[in-house]
Formats: C-alpha cells, structure tokens, sequence
C-alpha cells in the first residue's frame, strides 16, 4: 500500500533520522533473518515496512468525511489491486525493496508470477501451491518454507532494484499476504533470481540449520568481552527486589530465567504475580514491564516452545532480544503474590558493537483494554497492541485470548498506522493470518517467528500466539499505532491480553505502566461444559484413515450458535470435487444398525456422497445452507455390521449453485442405533 502524503512529508522533518544507502547482497539480506542485533538500530529516513493483501476493499478512510467507512467489513478473500486482462494485479512496489513473507490460506494451481526491475519476463512463475511444496528453488529450506496449521508461510527474501509487480491467474487460490521492505532512497540491492550461488545457498542452508536445530540459542554465538550473571534470586510475597543492576554502555544479549515451578501449585497464577522490570539510563518509569511468564512469549503458565527471540524449555525460559542502554541498566523482580518465591537468573552483557546514539531502547508491556481508537464511531472493532511516538520499530506481539464460552475468537484483521497516517500501510485478512496460520485451526504449531503455544484444541478457554517481527519489523518515524480488530466483547466474553515489543528512540513516549493483580488474574481459571448425544461418536475424536485432499481440524462451533455434540465438529477444508476423506467408525458388536450422521450446512459448504466400506450409500447430500446450521440426524439407511472397525469414506461430489466454492465438510457426530 502507498504511504500517504503526510507521512512523505514526515519523513523530511525528523532530526536525526538522516538518509542511510547501503549496498546489501544477497547473503547480506539472508543473514538478517537471524540478526537480533540489528532490531536495535533506528531507522533510517525512507525505510518503511509494508504490505499487500486480499483484505476487503470496501474497508476505506473517507478524507472529507474525516470517517472510517465499512471498517469491519470481513470479505478478506478476494481483495485485488485491479484486473488486467485475466489476470489479477495483487501486488506492486517501488525499489529498492525485498518481499520478506508470503502466506495464504489457500492454495491452487494458477500461477503467480513476480515480475522485478521491468523485466519482461517474471523472475518467478509458478503454481501459487508450487511456492510452498518444497520442490521448487529456491524454495526448499523447510525452516524458511512450510505449514503451520493451516496457513503457508514463505520468509525467502525476494529482492528487486527498482520495481516489483505480481500478478496471479484465475485459480490461484484464496487469501495472500506479500509482506515487504522498502529500503532507504540510494540502496543498491542485486534483483531476485531462482539460481542462486553456491554461496547464497550455503547462506540459506546456514540460516535453515540454525532456524531447525540451534533455537533457544544466542543468534550471535559469540560476543567480545561478553559477561554473565547468574544469581537465584529469592522474592518475598509483596515485596520488590533487585535482579542486577549493570553500568556502562553495554546491551543485556540474553537473559534466561527458572522458577522454581516445582515447588509451587498455581503455576498461571505465580507466572502472572511475579512481573519483571527493566530501566534504562535512570529512568524514572520502566521500559519493560511484564509478568514473568508472559513476557517469554506465552501465557498463561508455562507452555514449551522455542522460537527465535524467546522460548520456554524444561531447563530454562529464554530472551534473546538486544537491549542497549547508555549509562545504566537495573532489572527488578516484584512478587504481588502471597507465597514466597525464588527465581534462577542467568544474564548476559556485552559490550556494545556501534555507538548507542544509533540505537534505540528495547521496550516489552503487557496491557489489557488500554488505549482503544478515540474514534469509537468507527472504529470500535479495532483493539489497540501498541500506540507510541518517537523513532523506532514495532518487532513483535503475544496476544493472549480468554474465551471461555468458545467460538471462533479472531476474524480480526491487523492494521498497522505508521507516521501518522490515517489509512493503515499493513491491513490484513484475519487474525489467524496475521499469526502465521489459517482457518482458526487449534492445533499447536512452533515456529521461529510465530507460534501458536497455548489452545485447547477447540479454540476455548485460554489461546496464546505471538509474531516476531524480525527482518518484517515495522520502522517508524514519529509514531505507531497497530490494532487488531476485536469481533467479540468482554460480555460474550472474551478478553484480549497482550505483551509488545517494540524499539524506541531514548527520548520517544512510552505511556504504558504496570497493571493491578486482578487484572493479570482474570478468568485464568474458566470452566468449560458442552452438552453431548448420548451414545454417539463425536466427529472431532474419529480416526482419519486417509485424506485424499485438503485439511482436517477439530473446530469450535460454539461461536454459531447451540444445536452441535460437544459444540465442536470434524472440520474438512481445502478439498475439491472428487477429493475422498476416510473415518475409522468402530463397531462393538455384530449385529442390524441404523446409521445416523449430524452434519454442518453453511453457505460455503459442498455436496457430498457417502460410502460404508466403499460402498455407495444413498444420493449426493447437499449440505448449502444461507447460515451456519446443524442438519439434524441424517440416516444412512440400515446395515449388518460385523464387529470391529469399518470406513466410512466422503466424497466432494460439487457445490449448490448458491454456494461459495469452498466446498468444505462438516461431520459432528456418527450415531450407530442397534435395529432388532
């Protein structure tokens, strides 16, 4: 998206912030996608984070009206710059840049195609599916390339002089991100090719190792005149204590702590009294503060996973994030709690590698409903992750959801506001977008950049995920504000927390402060019912024999109403006309039954046929419907069954002619009626 006048003309008043060309090449590039380090440099004048997507086009800023029109608006599938002949313009930009992420929730066989530098001819043309199957160079580092439940994520860096533009045939698939960086005027940076070097591959197949095997270790390996601290720190309840306090100029390269969780029941509830605090320089207010838990990148409690920046493991919680201070640092520890507790810390300090008026401090807050949209009116949807002013980079979020009465939580798109500007230069198609993955799928998934570490399985109760911007970390200038849209209210109810993570300029405005006890507290424990059909066979808890295309996923249907098993489904998406999905359906004993399915009708739902043991059972069963219903019981008719496991197979026979062509399958429960 292009960057309003305003921010243009922004850009030019900022002392300080003067123009920086570089020339990068290509390995320069790659080795950013490991360089905690560099997070830490305010940006130059002229470098800017931005991105295309499918989000809804009828989501706009009225100038003359000084209004947000159609802000919710949710139809974020489709979105296109334009059409040219029978293709689809999605994407277009001005160099000297690089494409650092690309993801969709959909893939297909149409190509997209990325021309660079005014090449007649693409730099890239392939199947949008051929990007993420790990066939095709460069395109084939799976720490780089891959699915997190879902959603495919690409961070191959795509580099381009002067200009990029991609275009996508009919049939491409469904939703996209390009994610990119616009480098300051002057940058000289080589134009993408497929056939990379020997050495940029040796730079990929680096960066890959280290992304696959060597998380919840220090990037940098090794730094000049590096110390470590490691001291256990004993906080009693009510009181605040010091950790380390550091002077000189240096940066904290690491800090990994333990709780002794053994020792104490309750663990959410001591990872939420317990809060760290870190000042730079003499500063009277903190720049990060966070519970203890939360702000290793997962909550509540402790949840293992290991990223780039943080991590939880069962030897330690880790931070590798890059923190300069000038003169001073102090770290304190506060127990809010009634119980006693120790703390291990180990810290690490260095000297610090370029002069500290070219860094910015790191900042880390964990907030609740703080800082909303003055604009009520219209944008209510959107709920606040960061507002700040002064220079700096926006590089990460763990958002934690409550949901206790369960249904999808997100739909909500981020929207980045960047120097003031009043249309956001990042808009996006979903929550679950924004966090790496796709379709609201519950399953875990643990990643470098982004994880999903905390989920129920049926997106109820307690959900924590987190994206670290690292080479797609957003600069600023004079400020930023990003949102993302909150659907639900604290009524239905369904709360957001969040732990930010950003760089700021030493003299920038860091309104944030500490949070009371209750609130860290709230609903952390929530209890969870759903009403069952006697003696069924919940569709979410059936074996899969085989998928013979798209994704299977138990989905929360909590959110759509009442009338489901459990309220949760055998979610079936991404297949096509002709795609089968076997169920194991287990039978006790021998004998005559009456064959019962509950099934889901939507607008985006398929015909289907059955088979029992590849059988063909009765007619094609269209499940279309305007709303999201439960069919009631369909019989299958009567059968003799032997004892043991028999398969029921599905078929994607087509789609009512009402339908979005998704052709997705919903199978709540399986219910076997003995017949006399």
């Amino acid at each position: 998206m292009k960057r309003t006048f305003l921010t243009a003309v922004l850009f030019f008043l900022i002392s300080g912030a003067t123009l920086a060309a570089n020339t990068y090449t290509y390995i320069d590039l790659v080795n950013k996608l490991i360089d905690l380090e560099g997070l830490a440099v305010l940006p130059a004048r002229g470098e800017n984070a931005d991105q295309w997507s499918s989000y809804d086009r009828k989501s706009y800023y009225d100038a003359e009206k000084q209004k947000y029109m159609d802000w919710a608006a949710n139809g974020d599938g489709s979105g296109i710059i334009r059409r040219e002949g029978n293709l689809s313009v999605i994407a277009e930009m001005e160099g000297p840049g690089v494409i650092w992420r690309i993801w969709s929730a959909s893939l297909g066989d149409g190509h997209v195609k990325i021309y660079l530098d005014g090449s007649p001819e693409p730099a890239v043309d392939l199947p949008f599916k051929a990007y993420f199957d790990l066939r095709n160079e460069p395109f084939v580092y799976p720490a780089l390339v891959y699915n997190a439940s879902s959603g495919w994520d690409s961070f191959m860096p795509i580099t381009y002089q002067k200009s990029c533009k991609i275009v996508a045939e009919d049939g491409w698939g469904q939703y996209y991100h390009f994610t990119y960086e616009t480098f300051p005027e002057g940058t000289v940076v080589p134009t993408f090719r497929r056939d990379l070097s020997a050495a940029e591959k040796a730079a990929l197949e680096r960066v890959n190792d280290f992304l696959e095997n060597k998380l919840s270790t220090d990037p940098a390996v090794e730094r000049s005149g590096a110390l470590v601290v490691k001291e256990t720190i004993e906080a009693p309840a009510g009181k605040k204590v010091t950790v380390l306090k550091l002077e000189g100029a240096r940066a904290i390269t690491g800090i990994r702590v333990k709780p002794a969780l053994e020792k104490t029941s309750g663990v959410e509830k001591l990872l939420r009294s317990l809060t760290l605090s870190i000042k730079w320089d003499g500063e009277a207010a903190s720049s990060v503060w966070s519970p203890l838990g939360d702000f290793f990148g997962t909550a509540p409690g402790f949840n293992k996973y290991k990223s780039l920046p943080l991590g939880m493991t069962d030897e330690f919680f880790y931070s590798y994030w890059y923190m300069p201070f000038a003169s001073e640092a102090l770290i304190e520890l506060e127990n809010d709690g009634k119980t006693d507790a120790a703390v291990e810390f180990e810290i690490a300090h260095a000297p610090l590698s370029r002069p500290i008026d070219e860094l910015g401090r790191f900042h880390a807050k964990w907030h609740g409903d703080v800082f909303l949209p003055k604009e009520k009116e219209r944008r209510a949807i959107d709920w606040t992750l960061l507002t700040t002013e002064g220079r700096g980079r926006f590089v990460g979020v763990m958002l934690h959801v409550m949901n206790p009465e369960g249904g999808w939580w997100g739909e909500g798109d981020e929207k980045f506001f960047v120097d003031g500007e009043k249309f956001p230069s990042v808009f996006g198609t979903g929550s679950e977008d924004y966090f790496g993955y796709a379709w609201g799928d519950p399953r875990l998934f643990k990643r470098a950049y982004h994880n999903q570490t905390h989920n129920t399985k049926i997106n109820q109760g307690h959900v924590s995920v987190n994206r670290w911007h690292i080479v797609d970390n957003v600069p600023f200038q004079v400020s930023f504000e990003g949102a993302i849209e909150k659907y639900f209210s604290n009524y239905r109810p369904t709360d957001y927390f969040a732990t930010v993570y950003w760089y700021l300029s030493a003299d920038g405005k860091d309104r944030y402060e500490a949070r009371p006890l209750r609130e860290r507290l709230k609903n952390l424990s929530m209890k969870i019912r759903a009403k069952k059909v006697k003696g069924a066979l919940e569709g979410e808890e059936l074996k899969i024999v085989e998928t013979g295309g798209g994704e299977t996923q138990a989905q929360n249907l909590l959110g759509f109403g009442t009338g489901w098993s459990g309220d949760q489904q055998l979610w079936w998406t991404g297949a096509h006309p002709g795609d089968k999905l076997s169920i194991a359906v287990s039978v006790e004993k021998e004998g005559r039954y009456e064959i019962k399915l509950q099934l889901t009708k939507a607008p985006d739902y398929g015909i289907v046929q059955f088979y029992l043991d590849d059988n063909k059972v009765g007619l094609p069963f269209d499940l279309y419907e305007s709303s999201v219903v439960p069919s009631g019981m369909v019989s299958l008719g009567l059968f003799d069954l032997d004892a043991g496991e028999h398969t029921l197979t599905i078929e994607i026979a087509g789609a009512n002619a009402k339908a979005a062509p998704a052709y997705m399958f919903g199978l709540d429960c399986v219910l076997l009626k003995a017949v006399k």
